[in-house]
């Protein structure tokens, strides 16, 4: 026997399938589709959980169908080919890190190893390209498709903006671990075909002087990227919350970049030392904190937390400004 659907409001927008004893109501209340199966009651929460699935995935479909996300890859590959060729057939890199292990009574063949390498490289990619991909990608989420005139389309169906901006930075993070962990694994198998695998040296004048066996140092390794990925979200982030107002992408990559930039020279200034803790940047390099001996770990939980304050103000503020926004083709 079916059960009464009068207090759902069926009409014309409803369908309704009978598959044994389970039948599926789909009807549209306001804004949002829901879709109930009725089995001895109704249920909502699946449809929404599989349609935000779906939604995300196409996000990601758009996301990596675009040949500029890409950029980021291949600069990272040719960087890398280029720094590890120069470190092997010159003789300025390696000597002055012999110089340094052997100053202060290690063995250096010890040290000379592809994890080596891929860290020495990892400083000025993670310093001055990762910023700059990422933010490439978080200024184009939301400018580019409102630029193209598509933005008024996808919001006429039935999907608040909250939940499109949610979906649009999800699909950004997961392309900046993405981006993060290609770094860190081309950094290795690329190294390692010129270097063999023995302990990491990691060495910043007047910051940090640390080595490790092969093993430990691995795990170092892949505990930095981790921390890398907050600093790869983070700028992502802010990428996206300028996106979010009426500028174009490039705009609002600029913007983003230009933050951050900023944030580094100033932290950098000698005068202003003692307040190196107020600026982005100073949280943004916690991942650096994974080569000291002792880890702070003091340090690195303040510093995510701080970040994670960052990431959700950037969203906020985002957000409020699309909210308001009048979207035009």
């Amino acid at each position: 026997m079916l059960p009464n659907l009068s207090g759902l409001g069926a009409g014309p927008s409803m369908g309704i399938h009978l598959a044994g004893e389970r039948i599926q109501v789909w009807q549209m209340f306001g804004s949002q589709r829901l879709c109930g199966h009725l089995n001895g009651g109704n249920r909502f929460e699946r449809f929404n959980e599989v349609m935000f699935y779906l939604q995300l995935r196409n996000e990601l479909w758009k996301l990596f169908a675009k040949k500029r996300t890409y950029i980021g890859f291949l600069m990272f590959l040719l960087a890398q080919n280029v720094i590890i060729l120069v470190f092997r057939f010159t003789n300025g890199p390696q000597a002055n890190m012999i110089r340094t292990l052997e100053g202060n009574g290690y063995l250096a063949q010890q040290f000379i190893s592809a994890l080596t390498v891929a860290t020495f490289m990892l400083l000025p990619i993670a310093y001055m390209l990762l910023p700059l991909y990422v933010a490439l990608v978080g200024g184009d989420l939301v400018a580019k498709e409102a630029e193209d005139g598509t933005l008024r389309m996808i919001l006429s169906r039935p999907i608040s903006r909250l939940r499109l901006l949610l979906l649009k930075w999800l699909a950004g993070a997961i392309f900046s671990l993405f981006l993060v962990a290609a770094l860190g694994l081309f950094g290795v198998v690329f190294a390692s075909l010129w270097f063999p695998w023995k302990g990491l040296f990691v060495f910043i004048p007047g910051e940090l002087f640390s080595v490790f066996d092969a093993s430990s140092g691995w795990q170092h390794y892949a505990a930095a990227h981790l921390l890398m990925a907050a600093k790869a979200c983070t700028v992502m982030g802010l990428a996206f919350m300028f996106s979010c107002f009426n500028v174009k992408p490039a705009a609002a990559t600029i913007l983003a970049i230009s933050f951050v930039f900023v944030n580094f020279i100033m932290q950098n200034i000698p005068y202003f030392r003692d307040l190196q803790h107020w600026f982005l940047t100073y949280h943004l390099n916690i991942w650096l904190f994974m080569f000291a001996q002792p880890i702070p770990w003091w340090k690195i939980g303040e510093s995510l937390s701080i970040l994670v304050g960052f990431n959700v103000s950037f969203l906020v503020i985002g957000a409020a400004a699309f909210q308001v926004r009048d979207i035009k083709s």
